[in-house]
């Protein structure tokens, strides 16, 4: 709420970074109002969101805005002709004023106007002191004739009663609560009306309400949010209240969703447990206590993170610096939010769950102000890309507003900024976001005049701002009740200007629009839009407002007040179905509240037939009239009927159903639509991400079980197109394989490994890939405990237990079944806490070469974290400062490294396993410039990127997969090797690198562009050799070294054989024999062996030997 002050315009909620916006002149008052709207008060609040005005200042007149002593006496200049003209038949408006006697201190108000045929209307106004932060000073006034006179009413003769706030039961608006408190706060009584307000009923109650929220289905039921945190429930309109629960997430308490939630007493909330973490839980309004809560989510839940709408729950929670998003769909298990692989989000927004489906803005990592827009599949489990760079602005409370909007009336429609290179423009889709649009720009101006603006240089832009002001439009209006009306504020040119608001309309939901004003109006549909009032957005008093009976083509004034006043805010009967408003004002900053009632009725007295409407089909900008998969008409008035559309009209007027196309179809879950390569072309295809296999079966594919591989393609939810092409049509189910486990991992319960003696610890053992059923899971916990289960991760039952000894402890799982295995390791440090970390090591390291160990910390705490490094099964660790060791194996194998990063009670783990060859041979690898653009520097990315570059290159070479193994390397510009490795050895078959081809057939695939793989956008990364500067191969490792010492020791062994066979010759008769040993018949391979057939190619070989000699010519040499 905003002090007392001279007041100031309602300034529209920004939808951009802020901005200045036009200067403002100094009025006097502002009005605060609330409007409790019939349709939207589904939590039962006096308006959407309880917002408040206050009296505020207001800023100097600017360019572009009238201003004067005068007000608005005549119409805007500039109009024209067309806004000039009258209607074809005389207007007869009815304007009555009345005067709020004695509220003039009062600098905020709250209004009610019930609706469904009823003429009451309740204002409340009152004095909020914003120092005191409190409401000092009040008054009740009720209408029982549309607004034409007011009664203040007096709730206890004798005492002064503050009221603070009101509320309207949304299922009989009849029932009405009232909350009032004491100056000292220390009592408060509710008062209850069940009459429109005619009479109340005060109630003492022992806490102080901050927050009512009516049942949605039963009007006797409501739940009290107090400012201590605590709820309390009420089955008899307040009359009695029973506490549920305390320390309760303000604005997190949520109503059972009728036909989703199996009992409609339920309520969902957000409130913290004993240890001070947050919990969803839930509970019966009879019934709240300990035993009987739930917890639908096991774990702890981010504050404020709980939201229930509609047939989803949303929530989120953060461990270990990253954030992961859940959902549940109709009440069931909660399950993460499946973006695409890479978008690694920092911030989600829901912007809409209608019609089975999700949308929601989605701030990835590298976005600063825009957000790229999402939708879901029906269970809001899968997500794909429907639209980046969205333009956002972060508001106060650090609440963050995107610039998207949809068109009420027409399903499918939505209007979005997108900000690229600075510049913004607006967009428009009329399939939900599978195709988007410019708007069209208007060919003349409301003068007439050419507007010069073509595309694709110039389009029609609008601001998309929400006003604070509930009593006022957005610079955008739509309603449910005129379905394909859109007036909004903006300008033409080649991207949206801040300063500039022109007045735009269209009555065909966005195919062609006209200019009306050039400057920006409040907007208000009566009849469902039969009559459209505009009053100038200004800070000057007016006395005029605009009208018009046709849908914007002309427009008449009509002077609603003999002095001019502040207008602060319009108001029509809810779902704006009637032809009665009212416009609230001001004369001065001092004077009272003057509520002018303006009745279209007298000129509109006959309701209309169907003779008095035209249809118009809509339609989209590419003239296509199969929207959403039918072909839909609406009805409209004619100009010339003058008639009341009525409480009863429909404007849908017939849908036929089309045939599906191909452009009823959006790219599935790990596809991207990839651009065509002809602009002419028909719509482009989508194409499998590069982390994504589309062949491979789902994580939770049991055997037995049957599964379905996308094509690429699924149908746009309400999409109601049946027959003709079907992009999602796949192949017969698939049977599940049995799959070995993959991804397993043992944790404790709450992320943390360290624990104290004697404490209970819970291991939990997850598996992210395998068959679950037929696995059996050895697990050893290193003390001395040892069990083997079955379905220990299908049930998701944890492993008690209790370590009585200081000291660590190697936990070790072994999950085995017919296809394979997989082991986890987890190292327990009694006495210190314990989580997770990130361990960066090359896969393949040659005998005796020196291995860097990495260990990658966030936050990395310098001087102050002690690494634990362990290798192998050794329960003594290698202990350092510094993030990374230097080490060397002495034998061939697969060898576990683990390292453990320690800081205070903060402890970090991971591990890896390094395969330590005897022989081996690198190609260095390095990528196109443009994926520099896509590497987050993550080691998940870079290890998915080494996945698809190994799987293209086996594909193309026929090198099995398991022999090659591409690691890329962290930081920019991008780069990789590839570690090609030697195939089993067979009795019949010596290994050797000598006679390997499969390096002249890796060179001639990249050197012939084959390997190759998409990225966002459908930009296409080509895998090259990468030039190491040296002309010819060089020895990896500690090759170089030993390469020498063998040389000089085959030369002094060759020496003393030339000796030997000299002493031969000269003493006949003796024979001296020289035998060189080798029981492996090894080849030796020279370090220069390869060198014209593969340029570029690092070859390795580890143990030393480099000269091609055969041994049986050797010993040939050496016999006599």
């Amino acid at each position: 709420m905003a002090p007392r002050g001279p007041p100031r315009a309602p300034a529209p909620r920004p939808r951009a970074p802020p901005a200045p916006r036009r200067p403002r002149a100094p009025p006097r008052l502002l009005l605060l109002l609330l409007l409790a709207l019939a349709a939207r008060e589904a939590a039962g609040r006096a308006g959407p969101g309880a917002l408040l005005l206050a009296r505020g200042p207001r800023s100097p007149p600017g360019p572009g805005r009238a201003s004067g002593p005068g007000g608005e006496d005549a119409p805007a200049s500039g109009q024209g002709r067309r806004a000039r003209a009258a209607p074809r038949a005389q207007v007869s408006l009815v304007s009555t004023s009345f005067v709020l006697k004695g509220d003039a201190t009062h600098n905020q108000a709250m209004v009610h106007w019930t609706g469904d045929n009823s003429s009451v209307i309740l204002i409340l106004t009152k004095y909020y002191h914003a120092d005191m932060g409190k409401v000092l000073e009040s008054s009740l006034w009720r209408s029982a004739d549309f607004g034409t006179s007011y009664t203040k009413l007096t709730l206890q003769p004798g005492v002064t009663t503050v009221i603070d706030n009101f509320y309207i039961c949304p299922t009989n608006k009849r029932k009405i609560i009232l909350a009032s408190s004491s100056l000292s706060d220390r009592e408060q009584s509710l008062f209850l009306s069940t009459d429109e307000g005619a009479s109340f009923q005060r109630q003492p109650v022992p806490f102080l309400v901050d927050t009512l929220i009516f049942h949605p289905k039963d009007e006797d039921k409501a739940l009290a949010y107090t400012k201590e945190g605590k709820l309390y429930a009420s089955s008899d309109l307040g009359k009695k209240w029973t506490l549920l629960q305390e320390q309760v997430t303000k604005d997190h308490v949520f109503w059972a969703v009728s036909g989703v939630d199996a009992d409609p007493d339920l309520v969902h909330m957000e409130a913290r447990d004993l240890s001070g973490g947050v919990r969803y839980v839930t509970c019966h309004v009879h019934n709240c206590s300990d035993m009987a809560l739930a917890t639908p989510f096991p774990g702890p839940v981010d504050h404020g993170s709980l939201v229930v709408q509609d047939e989803y729950m949303f929530l989120k929670t953060t461990a270990t610096n990253r954030t992961k998003y859940y959902v549940s769909y109709r009440r069931s298990d909660f399950v993460l939010m499946k973006l695409p692989k890479y978008a690694l989000p920092k911030d989600l927004q829901v912007i809409s769950t209608d019609e089975s489906q999700v949308f929601v803005a989605v701030q990835e990592w590298h976005q600063v102000d825009t957000y790229n827009l999402y939708q879901s599949d029906p269970r809001g489990v899968h997500y794909a890309l429907v639209l980046e760079d969205v333009r956002s602005s972060r508001q106060a409370e650090e609440s963050v507003v995107i610039d998207i909007l949809e068109v009420r009336g027409v399903k499918g429609v939505f209007l979005a900024n997108q900000k690229v290179g600075g510049k913004v423009t607006t967009r428009i889709t009329y399939n939900k976001g599978r195709d988007w649009d410019f708007l069209r720009p208007p060919s003349t101006d409301m003068n007439g005049k050419p507007t010069n603006c073509q595309p694709p240089d110039c389009h029609l832009h609008l601001h998309l701002r929400w006003a604070d002001n509930p009593y006022v439009s957005g610079t955008v209006h739509t309603k449910d009740t005129a379905p394909g009306l859109i007036m909004g504020a903006g300008n033409l040119g080649s991207q949206l200007v801040e300063y500039k608001e022109e007045m735009y309309i269209t009555a065909d939901c966005g195919r062609t629009w006209r200019q009306v004003f050039e400057e920006e109006h409040h907007i208000l549909y009566l009849d469902h839009g039969g009559v459209i009032v505009a009053i100038k957005d200004t800070s000057i008093p007016l006395k005029i407002l605009k009208f018009s009976v046709d849908e914007g083509v002309t427009w008449s004034t009509h002077n609603f007040t003999s002095t001019s006043v502040f207008v602060d805010g319009l108001l029509s009967e809810p779902g704006d179905e009637t032809l009665v408003m009212t416009v609230f004002g001001h004369i001065s900053f001092r004077s009272d509240w003057e509520l002018v009632k303006v009745d279209f009725r007298p000129s509109f007295s006959k309701p209309c037939g169907e003779g008095d409407y035209t249809s118009w089909d809509l339609t989209s900008l590419q003239g296509d009239r199969c929207v959403m998969g039918q072909q839909r008409s609406f009805r409209r008035r004619r100009p010339a009927s003058w008639c009341v559309k009525g409480r009863n009209f429909v404007a849908a007027l017939t849908a036929r159903v089309c045939p599906c196309r191909a452009s009823d179809f959006l790219c599935d879950y790990g596809f991207e639509r990839s651009p065509p390569a002809d602009p002419g072309a028909a719509a482009a295809t989508c194409l499998a991400n590069f982390w994504f296999n589309p062949l491979a079966p789902p994580e939770d594919c049991a055997l037995g079980q049957t599964y379905t591989s996308s094509r690429g393609y699924r149908k746009v939810v309400s999409n109601v197109c049946e027959g003709g092409v079907d992009l999602q049509q796949v192949p017969g189910p698939l049977q599940c394989p049995l799959m070995p486990p993959r991804g397993l991992r043992v944790s404790i319960r709450g992320e943390a490994v360290a624990v104290r003696p004697g404490e209970d610890v819970l291991f939990v053992v997850q598996q992210e890939q395998g068959d679950v059923l037929t696995t059996k899971y050895h697990v050893d916990l290193g003390d001395g405990f040892k069990a083997m289960y079955v379905n220990l991760t299908l049930t998701g039952e944890p492993i008690r237990h209790r370590y009585e000894s200081p000291g660590v402890y190697r936990v070790s799982v072994r999950a085995e079944n017919m296809a394979g295995h997989d082991e986890a390791v987890l190292f327990v440090q009694v006495n210190s806490p314990l989580q997770a970390l990130y361990l960066e090591v090359v896969p393949v390291i040659g005998i005796n070469q020196d291995v860097n160990l990495t260990a990658v910390l966030l936050p990395l705490n310098p001087n102050l974290t002690v690494f634990y490094w362990w290798i192998g099964h050794s329960l003594q660790p290698l202990l350092s400062l510094e993030n990374s060791v230097t080490t060397r194996f002495v034998a061939p194998g697969d060898v576990r490294v683990t390292v453990q990063a320690a800081c205070g009670n903060s402890v970090l783990q991971d591990s890896r396993v390094v395969r330590v060859l005897d022989q081996f041979q690198t190609v260095p690898l390095q990528f196109s410039r443009d994926l520099d653009t896509f590497n987050p520097n993550t080691p998940e990315w870079r290890e998915d990127v080494g996945l698809v570059v190994t799987r293209l290159l086996s594909k193309e070479t026929s090198i099995p997969e398991e022999l090659l193994v591409t690691v890329v390397k962290p930081g920019l510009p991008t780069l990789a090797d590839l570690y090609v490795l030697l195939p089993p050895p067979r009795p019949t078959r010596k290994r050797s690198l000598t006679g390997d081809k499969r390096l002249t057939g890796i060179r001639q695939v990249l050197s012939m562009q084959k390997i190759s793989f998409l990225v966002r956008g459908g930009l296409r990364v080509l895998v090259s050799l990468r030039d190491t500067g040296t002309g010819s191969p060089r020895l990896g490792g500690s090759g170089g070294y030993w390469a020498v010492v063998v040389l000089f020791a085959i030369g002094l062994f060759a020496v003393g054989a030339f000796i030997l066979y000299k002493f031969k010759r000269k003493r006949p008769g003796r024979t001296v024999y020289a035998q060189m040993h080798n029981e492996k018949e090894q080849e030796m391979t020279s370090p220069m062996s390869h060198s014209e057939d593969t340029p570029g190619t690092i070859q390795s070989n580890h143990t030393g030997v480099v000269l091609s000699i055969n041994p049986r010519e050797v010993r040939g040499y050496l016999v006599s």
